[in-house]
């Protein structure tokens, strides 16, 4: 350290020795000059103050790449010098400056003499190359002039510190030195001639401005860096008489006194990747032929052949031969026929449809021609009809022969019951003999024995793996895995120890398979165990077709789906996302179990649009959407209020008839009041000079009573009639109805003005159709039969307010009749004022009572005032004087 720095300093002596004094002269000078760094180290700079005193080391700065360094990597040599330390970690090539603060106007002014740079360079020390190889490439029947030599770059560098690499060659026994200089890792050397049979020493150095490392010699003889062309007319020879083997044969490649030469074979099956290689021991020899044994019959196989200088085993091999391809021969089967049974629903009932199939041995070494087949049933019976065996002749093509995937026959279709076994036996044959026996028996329903247990499937690798546990029989042999998609079946055999297996048929994607694993207990298959499983999966092709069951309701709608295909599914079915929607969106979510669901809580008399979606565990797919409305009224609901109302107005229907019948006499007395019957009244037989006979009256009866006023002054109203006619007609009069029909009066000749309003008196007896006023008058201790007393009493009138119609007694003659003797009497004064009694009669009170008074009653009492109907009102004589319209005579 010590030493560099003593270096250093006579540097910067020599700089300042160098610059001359002048006005354009430098005051900073930094060492070193143009620098090449090492990345990863520290590096060192200084910078010197030189013809001027105005500044100090103090003054000084450093910068690097437009950055201020900090002062803490500052060191303070003296006064006028001032070093800086900075870690190299950049590959980018920076510029470090010396600079000087302005600590007066003359710096300011001539900030150029104060500031002085390096530019650092940055690389990476060489590292020595590795896997150093040379060859000399062989040129028709001699070795070429020129070798390569090629090595592996270690390490890094920079664009601006490269690393250049020196290829050095000797040849020993000569003396010959050889280089060749590159930045690339190859190098070649050319010779006038090739050194055959002399040593070569060669190696490569790296080196850069940081340094330099060489690599590893080769110093071998020049024969191990020779490489031969290969093998020529090389020929593969198939013989019927060995079917397990192929001769081989080739010629060397370059000429025995050059170079000796060891050789290498390898083989495989046709469209295999596996090569099989030749013990070497077996060809190290000089040889131009080999027979490889051990091979399948009827096989085509690939072979190769190489070679490479004996001598060493550092030398180069050859490259490999072309393929040759050649078929061993045929030879008699040497495994079984791989038979199986697939079973399914018969045509009848309880049948069983029993396909045989079989697959051609594993070993067929040869074409297989056909199989021999032999079923036997039960207590040795030979189902097929013969005790020989039948032979099913197989017609195939090339196209169906393939080694990877054997493809099977079907040999026999036969319907067997569900109560019954078979036994079946198959031998392969092909053009030179016949394969051991295979045998399958086919047990009655329901007798099969135990399964395996805990079957597990899954995927993995782009593979389907299985996994069991095997049945605690003895007797197992063997199993048979079977796989089932789209009424293709096929299987594979694994022997009695496996427990995990994956299957090794050409499976697809997004295919459903119903994987079966059959334990078989020498030749007597048990009971599978099944699973579906997929390779792969994926969001199904199409989602489900949605559609109501029915028609809707108001608040809820049945929806009813049908399941996708198998081939559409891609996959399994994880559940179903009902959406529906009508102002707001709305989603439910099904089991994948189900192919039907309710909707709830529907707002009536709205448009719907719903759709389903089918989930797998690879996504959804959305179906076609279907709209409906829901319905106003719920089903019935309707129905509900027109029955409902139809009833409740049958029901009132119903009430009012019976309440009619049950209330027909109130009903009748209220619409339909009974009127006074005149005839059957006997105040008409009263009089002072004839009493009547007291009668009992009637309760609860009312009295209908109407009275006419004569006039007074009328002298015509006499009796034509004596008394002795009156009482002829007294009888028939008495007997008529209660009043007269409409019009006038009915017991006078001309009709007169009532006792009621005498302004309007002159209308209703003109009037046919107008209402008549009835009364009677009865003397207050002289009716029905009473005898009057001597004194003179007041006449009593009763006046009914009724406005039903006067009998038809204007058309009587009779009654006529009665009228006209009604005129006899002397006409008397109308009465003041009525008061009414307890007895219902009202009493009517005449100024003029020696006045005789013309009247015609009707015998009907009036109520009082507690009976009174609503109308006949009863009022005192002062209010009632006014309705009975009473007027004092003029």
């Amino acid at each position: 350290m010590v030493s560099a720095r003593v270096l250093q300093l006579l540097w910067l002596a020599f700089l300042s020795a160098l610059l001359t004094r002048g006005e354009n002269e430098n005051h900073l000078v930094v060492a070193p000059q143009s620098p090449v760094l090492e990345m990863g180290t520290t590096f060192t700079a200084t910078c010197m103050i030189i013809n001027t005193a105005e500044i100090t080391s103090d003054d000084l700065y450093w910068n690097l790449s437009k950055t201020i360094i900090p002062r803490e990597q500052y060191t303070k040599v003296n006064r006028s010098a001032l070093n800086v330390t900075i870690s190299v970690s950049n590959e980018n090539c920076e510029w470090l400056f010396c600079l000087c603060k302005e600590v007066s106007a003359s710096i300011a002014l001539n900030k150029g003499r104060f500031i002085h740079g390096i530019l650092l360079k940055k690389g990476y020390r060489p590292v020595k190359p590795e896997n150093l190889t040379c060859v000399a490439l062989q040129e028709k029947i001699y070795i070429s002039s020129i070798i390569t030599c090629r090595w592996d770059s270690v390490g890094r560098q920079t664009k601006d510190v490269p690393t250049k690499y020196t290829l050095y060659l000797t040849v020993t026994l000569p003396g010959e030195h050889f280089n060749k200089t590159t930045t690339e890792n190859r190098a070649q050397i050319t010779f006038s001639m090739f050194p055959s049979f002399m040593e070569l020493d060669i190696w490569v150095v790296a080196h850069n401005q940081l340094g330099a490392v060489e690599s590893e010699h080769l110093k071998k003889e020049s024969d191990c860096f020779v490489k031969t062309n290969p093998p020529a007319d090389v020929r593969v020879i198939s013989e019927r008489s060995f079917p397990t083997s192929l001769l081989i044969n080739w010629t060397r490649p370059i000429d025995k006194g050059l170079m000796g030469l060891t050789y290498q074979i390898r083989f495989s099956k046709n469209a295999s990747q596996s090569w099989t290689y030749v013990p070497r021991g077996e060809t190290s020899n000089d040889i131009q032929s080999f027979r490889i044994q051990n091979l399948q019959p009827d096989t085509v196989y690939v072979t190769q052949v190489r070679c490479k200088n004996a001598k060493e085993s550092y030398c180069h091999w050859s490259d490999w031969t072309h393929g040759v391809t050649k078929r061993t021969p045929e030879d008699r089967p040497t495994g079984k026929p791989d038979l199986w049974a697939i079973i399914s629903q018969g045509d009848a009932m309880n049948e069983r449809r029993v396909q045989i199939v079989c697959k051609d041995p594993v070993f067929a070494n040869g074409w297989i021609i056909g199989f021999d087949i032999k079923i036997q049933g039960q207590k040795g019976k030979v189902m097929n009809g013969s005790l020989k065996w039948e032979r099913i002749p197989v017609n195939r093509s090339e196209e169906d022969y393939h080694p990877t995937q054997r493809k099977f026959d079907v040999l026999k279709d036969i319907q067997l019951p569900d109560r019954k076994s078979v036994k079946v036996e198959v031998i392969a044959v092909n053009s030179v003999g016949a394969s051991a026996t295979a045998s399958l028996v086919v047990p009655e329903k329901g007798h099969e024995r135990s399964p395996v247990e805990a079957l597990r499937i899954w995927t993995q690798g782009g593979q389907l793996w299985l996994e069991w546990k095997p049945p605690n029989k003895s007797a197992l042999s063997e199993y048979v895995v079977e796989w089932v998609s789209d009424n293709q079946v096929d299987w594979q055999r694994e022997n009695r120890s496996t427990r995990l297996t994956a299957i090794k048929g050409n499976l697809k994607r997004f295919v459903c398979y119903s994987v079966s694993v059959y334990p078989i207990y020498s030749g007597w298959p048990g009971k599978a165990a099944k699973m579906e499983a997929y390779l792969e999966q994926e969001a199904p092709l199409k989602g489900p077709d949605v559609r109501l069951n029915g028609k809707p309701g108001r608040t809820h709608a049945e929806l009813v789906w049908t399941e996708i295909s198998a081939r559409e599914r891609r996959g399994f079915i994880t559940n179903y996302t009902i959406f529906y929607s009508s102002d707001t969106k709305h989603t439910v979510v099904v089991p994948a179990n189900t192919t039907s669901y309710t909707l709830t809580s529907l707002s009536g008399n709205t448009k719907y649009d719903i759709c389903i979606g089918a989930s797998t565990i690879a996504g959804l797919t959305i179906g076609s959407t279907h709209s409906f409305t829901t319905l106003k009224y719920e089903d019935g609901v309707i129905e509900f209020i027109v029955v409902g109302a139809s009833l409740g107005f049958l029901f009132v229907v119903i009430m009012t008839l019976l309440l009619c019948v049950y209330k027909k006499d109130v009903i009748k007395r209220n619409f339909w009041p009974q009127i006074p019957n005149p005839g059957e009244s006997t105040i008409g037989n009263w009089s002072p000079d004839y009493p009547l006979k007291a009668e009992t009256p009637k309760e609860n009866s009312l009295s209908g009573i109407s009275v006419l006023n004569v006039d007074v002054c009328d002298a015509k109203c006499v009796f034509e009639e004596d008394k002795t006619s009156l009482s002829l007609k007294k009888d028939k009069y008495l007997s008529e109805e209660h009043s007269s029909g409409i019009g006038g009066s009915s017991c006078m000749s001309s009709p007169r003005q009532s006792v009621s309003d005498s302004d309007e008196g002159g209308d209703i007896a003109d009037t046919t159709a107008s209402t008549i006023q009835y009364s009677s008058v009865v003397a207050s201790s002289g009716y029905k039969g009473q005898t009057p007393s001597t004194q003179p009493q007041q006449a009593v009138f009763s006046r009914s307010e009724s406005t039903q119609p006067l009998l038809d007694c204007e058309e009587n003659p009779d009654m006529q009749e009665v009228s006209r003797q009604s005129q006899h009497f002397p006409t008397q004064s109308c009465f003041t004022h009525a008061t009414g009694n307890k007895d219902g009669n009202i009493r009517l009170e005449a100024e003029q009572q020696n006045e005789p008074l013309n009247f015609c009653l009707l015998d009907k009492r009036l109520p009082t005032e507690e009976q009174s109907p609503d109308w006949l009102p009863v009022t005192p004589a002062s209010s009632y004087m006014p309705q009975l319209g009473g007027y004092r005579p003029q």
